[in-house]
């Protein structure tokens, strides 16, 4: 893996997506990120969507409601319900599409998300493997550009550590 390469594999027998991407940033700095609303809302969206949380609540059982709001004022809901948490080394979570009440649609697939985190010396690695219930539901998220959102999420968070991080330092 070379540096701010984004490597995706897809498992479909399995029924999992695995995403893999270093950061040039301490894993608290990182970790941080992941977790404070405020931060999310920065880098979460790809470009020209941007991140807006309604609520978040970051503890097992809490949940993050956000949405993705689109160029023309459009809002797509989420909704993250948090399972476990095991700072700073990891999270688990479902997420779903919802209203903005974040009572859950079934229109698209929900996905149940585990997120590693490491560190080797100033690197931070950031594993994500995303399970699906059918490979339907693994297929649809990806025909909706998931790879190329996330791709442009994870590089937003990377733009983020390396301006914000470096100012703090």
């Amino acid at each position: 893996m070379t540096k701010n390469e984004i490597v995706f594999s897809k498992d479909i027998a399995n029924k999992r997506l695995t995403v893999v991407r270093e950061f040039d940033a301490p894993l608290k700095v990182v970790w941080q990120a992941w977790t404070d609303s405020e931060i999310l809302d920065q880098w979460w969206a790809p470009n020209p969507y941007k991140a807006e949380t309604k609520t978040m609540d970051f503890r097992e059982g809490g949940l993050w409601l956000y949405c993705m709001v689109g160029p023309e004022g459009n809002r797509h809901w989420c909704r993250v319900d948090y399972k476990k948490i095991e700072p700073p080394g990891s999270i688990t979570s479902k997420s779903s599409f919802c209203d903005e009440a974040g009572h859950i649609t079934h229109d698209l697939p929900g996905m149940a998300w585990s997120e590693a985190f490491s560190q080797t010396g100033s690197t931070t690695t950031v594993r994500v493997e995303l399970s699906f219930t059918t490979e339907a539901d693994l297929e649809t998220i990806i025909n909706m550009g998931f790879r190329e959102g996330f791709t442009a999420g994870l590089n937003n968070l990377d733009h983020y550590l390396s301006t914000q991080y470096q100012i703090r330092k």
